[in-house]
């Protein structure tokens, strides 16, 4: 039975109900003694009576004040109160990880931030032996400062501290679902979603089972999917034991090394894992701070960060492409790598994009049997082509490089890398590429008016976004300048010149 306000155990007054879940209800609490707000959890009464699972809820406070690190929930006290027992915890204000993903995507420098705190939870965890079992983004929550603290360690099982093995007594003390024919609809679907694959085999799992997890966590993050699904937990299961992670699902400015470092704990055999968390920690760092690699990846100097702004030059012929990036600088001499893009063959310099950060490419591939739109990270060697992007021309990157806008079948069309669902945005008869400003507006040309026309990013009406002046018949090639709203563009037909160069907003004055 769920407990009233103002319903007492022992010194706590039950203030409101925070949740519920496999092993327990939490409660918001007032301590009269302390004057402070606390978490309680309390197990119900059907499962008081249980003489194993009280067992395990004891064990869970024991294990809990056996850890104190700053992102792990901290455990102050146990009631047992009549037949009501309550472990005492730390109220961790704030949503959690799994609302934050709720609202989209987490970018790369956020996700990375949290990891690392998990990590570091984690990793105090194992270093006493103790494992979580449950890690999930529901059991992360993130403070209004940032602050990342890891819950309920309830499911966590004591550890032989000389061979880091469960025995397999253990595997029969957590409600998790631990074996295929635990196939319920609808049984802890949620837990399962992060299950390991000897977990869902019924095998002893060890401290790789967090790390697995951890993994699950850092792809839903940047995806802002989970990493595995199905329409109930036996297919579920399925995927998890039987099917790689949809790769493309990361957004195509994740570093590879952070993905390589995805793909070390989501190994499925886990003798090929990565074996311990604290390891996980350094390849992330080493990841994200790791420069664009040179050689045959795409050339990228980086001089002192005061000078802004990438500047893309292509030297484009039937058969490929070169790429130079640098920053402006007074510098006589800035090292310098080039990269040929000949896979596949050939592409057009009007399709070829930079994204904002300076990361990545994409172009379109005009001649081969199914042309569509390509993406390459700088600094990896392989080029991925993106589904739905079919006849795909002219790419251009949002400011956040999460989406792509293109032009196919004489339609202009939105790409989102995380769901990957593409969407038509306007008809665009003879496109003349677009641009997306910071205030997710895009600008582009098509048709035969001769004029460019402005969109929201997400749909809408389309209405002009130049007027033709006279002598003028077209306008086209918009280019966005460093304050992510003006922009440049061609014009056709002046009298005194074959094409000129003028300058617009794009959005109206405030005024209007």
């Amino acid at each position: 039975m769920a407990l009233a306000p103002g319903t007492k155990v022992g010194v706590y007054e039950v203030v409101a109900t925070l949740g519920r879940g496999g092993m327990g209800e939490v409660y918001r609490a007032r301590d009269a003694k302390l004057h402070r707000e606390v978490a309680l959890k309390v197990l119900p009464e059907s499962f008081a009576a249980d003489a194993d699972r009280l067992a395990r809820f004891q064990r869970e406070a024991r294990v809990l004040a056996s850890l104190n690190h700053p992102h792990i929930a901290a455990i102050y006290g146990l009631e047992e109160t009549g037949t009501t027992p309550a472990l005492v915890l730390e109220l961790v204000e704030g949503p959690t990880l799994a609302d934050r993903i709720a609202r989209g995507p987490v970018g790369l420098s956020e996700a990375l931030a949290i990891a690392r705190q998990i990590a570091q939870a984690l990793d105090a965890a194992h270093e006493q032996g103790i494992v979580h079992r449950d890690l999930k983004p529901s059991n992360i929550k993130i403070k209004d400062d940032g602050t990342v603290k890891v819950l309920d360690f309830g499911l966590a099982k004591a550890l032989n501290p000389e061979d880091g093995v469960a025995s397999p007594d253990d595997l029969t003390h957590s409600p998790t679902v631990t074996s295929p024919v635990m196939t319920g609809a609808g049984v802890l679907l949620g837990t399962a979603a992060y299950m390991s694959p000897e977990a869902a085999r019924g095998r002893p799992a060890d401290k790789r089972a967090d790390i697995w997890a951890f993994g699950c966590v850092l792809f839903e993050m940047l995806a802002g999917r989970p990493t595995f699904g199905g329409a109930d937990t036996a297919e579920l299961i399925g995927a998890i034991v039987h099917l790689e992670p949809n790769w493309n699902a990361l957004p195509v400015t994740v570093p590879p090394g952070v993905v390589a470092v995805l793909r070390r704990c989501l190994q499925k055999d886990r003798k090929q894992r990565v074996r311990d968390i604290a390891d996980v920690q350094v390849l992330l760092d080493d990841a994200a701070a790791a420069p664009v690699a040179s050689g045959p990846a795409v050339a990228v100097s980086r001089p002192r960060p005061a000078f802004a702004g990438w500047i893309v030059a292509a030297a484009v012929t039937v058969a490929a492409g070169a790429i130079v990036l640098w920053r402006g600088t007074s510098s006589a001499a800035m090292p310098e790598t080039r990269l040929e893009i000949t896979t596949p063959p050939p592409y057009s310099s009007a399709s070829i994009a930079v994204s904002a950060d300076g990361r990545s490419v994409s172009y379109s591939a005009l001649d081969v049997d199914q042309p569509r739109i390509w993406v390459r990270s700088l600094d990896s060697e392989d080029a991925r082509s993106i589904a739905g992007t079919e006849f795909g021309v002219m790419p251009f990157w949002s400011p956040d490089g999460r989406s792509i806008g293109f032009f196919a079948n004489e339609q202009l069309k939105r790409l989102d890398f995380a769901s990957g669902a593409v969407r038509t945005l306007a008809p665009a008869p003879q496109p003349r590429r677009g641009v997306w400003n910071r205030e997710d507006v895009i600008v582009f040309g098509a048709g035969s008016t001769g004029t460019l026309f402005r969109i929201a990013a997400g749909g809408g009406t389309v209405s002009p976004a130049t007027t033709l002046l006279p002598g003028q018949t077209n306008h086209r090639f918009p280019q966005l300048l460093p304050d992510g709203r003006q922009f440049l563009f061609m014009t056709l037909g002046l009298p005194t010149c074959a094409a000129c160069i003028a300058r617009r907003s794009t959005t109206p004055p405030r005024n209007v």
